[in-house]
């Protein structure tokens, strides 16, 4: 299990190779939210999202013997992108096993950072994670989950850190933390995180429609699964369950999920584009959708939404762009 020392231990780790991202405002976001929005930026984080932290404190945590033997990740993109860059840093070799229908540009850019890709047919049933434990059986590797990795998990919840610090700053210490969820690596490292560091924050997760596992999880007080594994252009947080390791700290930690459709999540990217200046992909724009149009699920007079990933095909975020513009 990740714990607060970890978090600590791997921000310590990060320093001078991860970006300390912007908290950003716009007075039109409030306008929209009806209340003070401030959006961490991890989209301008090396290759375009937080995954980078966790794959930084993932590799740097190997022994001289693991890294020798290389390591093996599998994610739709962003996951990918973070360890294949950490490993490139480190001199170490990276497969990655990638699910055939992620988006081209992920999958154009892991291969660029220097990895072996391995794709596999999410749609079709094929199972990810036993194709993964095979090849780091085969072939030696280290796997290093998305997700359900105690060192991942603690290499996230420095975004937690530098969350508290800011919002402070701002002069926020009492609000609602809007994250972007899948697996729950991200939304447990900040809450264990903020947990020491800035108690007044509440960690919500914010997910899509039909993916919204987590959200049903913290209701029934037990690991729920979706029924359809993709089919989303959130495909960045599309996961089939909450993990088992990152769940107890959900539970413990976590108010209500609040569940976005995928209209507004193109809605969101387009807001974060004309307010802000950044580019979001649907799944990292979850959190800021959850901000602007669900206001009546949130408490309080400020609200942060972590916009956890910008790695999105020009022809999707035209789409949002062109339509909600």
């Amino acid at each position: 299990m990740s714990s607060f020392e970890m978090i600590q231990a791997a921000a310590q780790r990060l320093q001078g190779h991860a970006r300390v991202t912007p908290m950003l405002t716009s007075p039109f976001l409030d306008e929209i939210a009806g209340r003070r929005v401030l959006v961490k930026a991890e989209c301008l984080q090396h290759t375009g999202s937080f995954k980078f932290r966790g794959g930084w404190a993932a590799v740097s945590a190997l022994s001289e013997a693991e890294k020798a033997r290389g390591v093996l990740a599998f994610s739709s993109g962003n996951h990918a992108q973070g360890v294949a860059a950490a490993a490139k840093a480190h001199g170490v070799t990276a497969v990655i096993l990638m699910p055939n229908d992620a988006p081209s540009l992920k999958i154009e850019n892991t291969r660029a950072l220097g990895a072996e890709v391995v794709l596999y047919d999410r749609a079709g049933g094929e199972d990810r994670d036993a194709i993964g434990h095979s090849l780091a059986k085969e072939r030696g590797l280290t796997l290093i989950k998305p997700y359900d990795e105690p060192q991942v998990i603690a290499g996230q919840g420095s975004v937690g850190l530098e969350i508290a610090e800011q919002a402070a700053q701002e002069g926020v210490s009492k609000a609602d933390l809007l994250v972007c969820c899948g697996g729950g690596g991200l939304t447990s490292g900040i809450a264990l995180a903020v947990e020491q560091v800035a108690p007044g924050l509440r960690v919500r997760p914010a997910e899509p429609e039909r993916f919204d596992d987590v959200t049903r999880s913290l209701a029934s007080g037990q690991i729920e699964r979706n029924a359809e594994v993709s089919g989303s252009i959130c495909d960045a947080i599309l996961t089939p369950s909450p993990g088992e390791v990152t769940f107890p700290t959900l539970k413990r930690l976590c108010g209500p999920g609040i569940v976005i459709t995928e209209e507004e999540a193109l809605r969101a990217m387009a807001q974060a584009f004309l307010r802000l200046k950044i580019v979001l992909e649907p799944g990292g724009a979850v959190s800021l959708a959850a901000a602007l149009f669900h206001g009546d699920q949130i408490e309080g007079d400020a609200v942060i939404a972590v916009a956890t990933g910008g790695n999105v095909d020009a022809a999707l975020f035209q789409r949002a762009i062109s339509s909600y513009a």
